[in-house]
């Protein structure tokens, strides 16, 4: 059996305690990925911690730091295998520095509104993922699930083409 690479990514949130939005990256190659969303990450080079990469990988992507919540422990021995060939580790984050925008591997960001975050076409093992996070119930962040009744933040998904910027500002808005 080949050993899968470790990759490193990021379910990028608004708020860690209670998130309403989820920045989505859409991958402009290779050409079999392109039009994809993913959450943003990648490869943990050698002598890298999964953490440090994952920092590493925001700042050359989307050209910000952030702040790690909790990880989002998967399936597969505690990680997402997501190819024949590699393993993702992800955390929830914030970001604390920068604007995002797509700098790398990305041509378009967007927030997704919480009850809408299935609504592109993400790859498929983030889809898997994604969909298990907005799973009603599901802990968000590592928050406790909402009270039974609370209704969940709705409305379009939120963002607009190419940079994402923060949550809450003109972009998120919908605002061009």
């Amino acid at each position: 059996m080949t050993r899968r690479r470790l990759a490193a990514a990021a379910a990028i949130v608004d708020d860690l305690g209670a998130p309403r939005l989820l920045l989505s990256a859409r991958r402009s190659r290779p050409s079999h990925l392109a039009g994809r969303w993913e959450f943003p990450g990648g490869k943990v080079d050698p002598g890298e911690t999964p953490t440090e990469a994952l920092h590493r990988e925001l700042r050359e992507e989307l050209g910000v730091a952030v702040e790690l919540g909790d990880e989002i422990v998967g399936p597969d021995h505690g990680a997402w295998i997501i190819t024949d060939r590699h393993v993702m580790r992800l955390w929830f984050a914030r970001v604390t520095a920068g604007e995002p925008q797509p700098l790398v591997e990305h041509d378009e960001l967007t927030w997704l509104d919480a009850g809408r975050w299935l609504d592109v076409p993400w790859l498929d093992a983030d889809g898997r993922i994604v969909a298990e996070v907005a799973r009603p119930g599901a802990p968000a962040a590592g928050a406790p699930p909402p009270p039974p009744g609370a209704a969940a933040p709705g409305g379009p998904a939120a963002g607009g083409p190419r940079g994402a910027g923060r949550p809450g500002g003109a972009a998120a808005a919908g605002a061009a």
